[in-house]
């Protein structure tokens, strides 16, 4: 089929990096592993976190998938209790389920992150989680 295209992203070419205070609190590094051309909608990235470190609050228009690679990590959805999880475990959240996701206190924690874009959009990005909501 003309246009079709197989990517190519050797490990190299993907440098992690440091995400912004705006939408996480403590030190998170992403690697891009995939943002899928069009008509695909997938993103799919690694994301480190250090001890203690997480997401702000928000959303995603068709969900999320997270798979966690290694340590041990926190995620809460609003009005639920916070879940621990570790290596192997899987999370979803379903489109425009209010959450946030990071490490443990004592323990970083690598999970990929997967999410489809909603008319480009894959996040919607809230205030930051304190650090009562955190220790739960």
């Amino acid at each position: 089929m003309a246009g079709e295209t197989m990517i190519f992203s050797p490990k190299d070419t993907r440098p992690a990096s440091r995400m912004t205070p705006d939408w996480f609190t403590g030190e998170v590094d992403l690697v891009r592993l995939i943002e899928a051309p069009e008509p695909a909608r997938l993103r799919a990235s690694v994301v480190t976190f250090q001890p203690g470190a997480r997401t702000n609050w928000h959303t995603h228009p068709l969900g999320q998938t997270l798979y966690v690679i290694s340590g041990r990590g926190r995620a809460q959805r609003e009005g639920e209790p916070i879940v621990e999880f570790g290596p192997g475990d899987v999370l979803f959240f379903a489109p425009g389920e209010r959450h946030w996701h990071g490490a443990a206190p004592d323990c970083d924690m690598v999970h990929v992150a997967m999410q489809e874009a909603l008319d480009g959009s894959h996040i919607d990005w809230a205030e930051p989680v304190t650090d009562e909501q955190y220790g739960g």
